[in-house]
């Protein structure tokens, strides 16, 4: 694919991975059209490059989708807007709504445009219990919006021959990450000396750049022959919680007290995810590059300069 001939739609575009994404189809030379929230900050808009247009786009309405797909005219679609990412408390509803009901909405809105992709981003947390069951198995509200969103995405690639991929991200960590989640709260309680109440961290899970990922999609979205296929985003190697708070703690010589197990793990927490990246190989010929303490240390510089700042 050469990206300068391509007019790309991304979804969710202000977001953790979306402005990752944008960044690197830019400097590709794509014409990149920013799906963007209405009720989103000026800031987190202003902050994605100036030469990409910026279209307003809420999933929950089918006239938004409708609009910002006939404005943009795209060739590439990269669906990434979401509830719930780093809310395991996602109300049930609001989940389908925006992540299935979401997905649906710009399915529809894409079946009469001559596409050559459409790239549906879920979450490893689909599998939920892969170490016991074959399909998918999702243990909370998010997950489950997003295997409904993977189940209509393939039914409008075998009805109508829609040219959708999934791609299942793994532990996604690195700078731009919101604060509530696992790597950016460790490394700001490692920062300051603080404390950080955790789980016993015995999950192990296969943590994975935000660049590398950033790549897999764009991967996917040029990969040929792979319509309908579901492709797994990670490392293929799995690390435990604790291992991975130990490391940023001997990483930035933290003087606090990791403090685990006074959290308790969440109903119905899967132990065991990692990412199948031979398949993933062989389909898109992507593998993540960057190894989990070099990703660690410039997740830990982009966070020293922020609260040196």
């Amino acid at each position: 694919m050469n990206w300068s001939e391509q007019r790309v739609l991304v979804t969710g575009a202000t977001g953790f991975i979306g402005t990752q994404l944008v960044r690197r189809i830019v400097d590709a030379g794509a014409d990149v059209w920013a799906g963007v929230y209405p009720g989103d900050t000026p800031e987190r808009a202003s902050a994605l490059p100036a030469q990409v247009n910026r279209v307003p786009l809420d999933v929950r309405d089918a006239l938004s989708v409708r609009a910002a797909v006939d404005q943009c005219r795209p060739n590439v679609v990269l669906h990434l807007a979401a509830a719930g990412v780093a809310e395991p408390g996602v109300d049930a509803s609001v989940a389908l709504d925006v992540n299935a009901g979401g997905a649906v909405r710009l399915l529809q809105a894409l079946s009469n445009v001559d596409l050559r992709r459409v790239v549906l981003v879920g979450t490893c947390y689909e599998y939920g219990a892969r170490e016991t069951t074959d399909g998918l198995d999702p243990f909370n509200a998010y997950a489950a919006s997003k295997a409904a969103a993977w189940a209509f995405g393939r039914m409008f690639w075998r009805a109508y021959g829609l040219p959708t991929v999934t791609v299942r991200p793994f532990q996604v960590y690195g700078p731009g990450q919101p604060a509530n989640t696992l790597v950016p709260a460790a490394i700001r309680a490692a920062l300051t000396g603080a404390d950080l109440r955790m789980t016993p961290g015995e999950q192990r899970r296969d943590f994975v750049y935000v660049d590398d990922i950033a790549e897999g999609i764009v991967a996917a979205a040029r990969a040929p022959a792979i319509d309908g296929e579901s492709i797994d985003l990670g490392t293929g190697v799995a690390s435990s919680v604790k291992h991975v708070v130990s490391r940023i703690w001997e990483l930035t010589g933290s003087r606090g007290a990791m403090l685990a197990g006074s959290l308790d793990y969440r109903a119905g927490e899967t132990m065991n995810l990692v990412a199948d990246t031979d398949r993933t190989a062989r389909l898109t010929g992507w593998r993540a590059r960057t190894s989990l303490d070099d990703g660690l240390r410039r997740t830990i510089d982009e966070f020293s300069r922020v609260y040196a700042g």
